[in-house]
């Protein structure tokens, strides 16, 4: 029998499972990281370049990458800057040289498998929290906490009453998403990706469609009439002018060359030269670009 609902009128794990399990199982994207027959290293790989970025422009990039490197082997043996290189445009192009480095250590250390337990993932460069927990649960379907941005907006909605979650996870919201986890492991990798399906298709932060929600019957937000958010103030992050920017531009550059590129040719993409020779040395202090002789710089080699 089904725990009844908490004192605070929050609903109970056990019917929050039977509504949303189904319209998963119902509603799901077909990703190839999700498919039955992917590799955990298929699902580590999504897992980096879906850190802050869309679907839609991971799902090309990824494609690509598993074309080009199919194993963990496979990438280590490439050039850290041809990691880089294939990154493309997905932001945050460090994420390219942690998974070389992470294949590197897969290869090494761990006979080119990617490990199964969520300790050990954790010890693998650029690996942290919420990535080792992904893979632990998507990849080998154990039953573990994940906690991404669409997960702690449909806690904070469905079962807080809050329109967004804290503008920085808490512990409360680990432990709200322990507690949620389904008593069965495989039952329990599936809440997860369902809880963030349903985030990412339906309880989206701008725009709710609470009338398509499976748990909208239930959702303590929606039952309090939708209270706009009170809570500390979010800011967006910025780009237009910011060193990211800067940086991005550049290293689109040496994507786009194919070999060395003059260090005037660099600094030119950028109005203020100030902050473009702060970027090129942060890029070089970074390990993203390689310094050469005569004031050319190349993506790693």
């Amino acid at each position: 029998m089904a725990r009844p609902s908490p004192a605070d009128g929050s609903p109970a794990p056990e019917l929050l499972h039977t509504l949303l399990l189904p319209w998963y199982a119902a509603q799901q994207r077909d990703l190839p990281w999700r498919r039955p027959e992917r590799s955990p290293w298929e699902v580590l790989v999504s897992e980096v370049m879906l850190q802050q970025t869309p679907v839609a422009r991971v799902l090309p990039v990824w494609e690509r990458w598993m074309r080009l490197w199919p194993s963990p082997a496979d990438l280590a043996a490439a050039a850290p800057g041809e990691a880089v290189r294939e990154w493309g445009r997905l932001g945050y192009p460090r994420r390219a040289l942690r998974l070389h480095a992470a294949a590197t250590a897969i290869r090494d250390d761990h006979d080119g498998q990617v490990p199964g337990d969520e300790a050990t993932l954790r010890t693998l460069p650029g690996i942290g929290d919420y990535t080792a927990a992904a893979v632990a649960a998507f990849a080998f379907g154990l039953r573990t906490t994940v906690v991404d941005t669409n997960i702690r907006r449909v806690q904070a909605r469905a079962v807080g009453g809050l329109a967004l979650p804290a503008p920085s996870l808490t512990r409360a919201e680990v432990t709200l998403a322990a507690s949620l986890l389904p008593a069965d492991e495989a039952e329990s990798a599936v809440w997860n990706v369902a809880v963030m399906e349903l985030g990412a298709l339906v309880c989206t932060a701008r725009a709710p469609r609470c009338g398509e929600c499976p748990l909208a019957q239930v959702c303590r937000w929606r039952l309090a009439g939708s209270p706009a958010y009170d809570g500390p103030t979010r800011r967006g992050q910025a780009w237009v002018g910011t060193d990211r920017q800067c940086r991005g531009r550049m290293v689109q550059v040496l994507r786009e060359s194919g070999g060395p590129v003059e260090g005037a040719a660099l600094h030119a993409v950028w109005h203020d030269r100030d902050q473009s020779y702060r970027c090129l040395d942060g890029l070089v202090a970074d390990g993203l670009v390689e310094p050469l002789a005569g004031d050319r710089f190349r993506l790693p080699g």
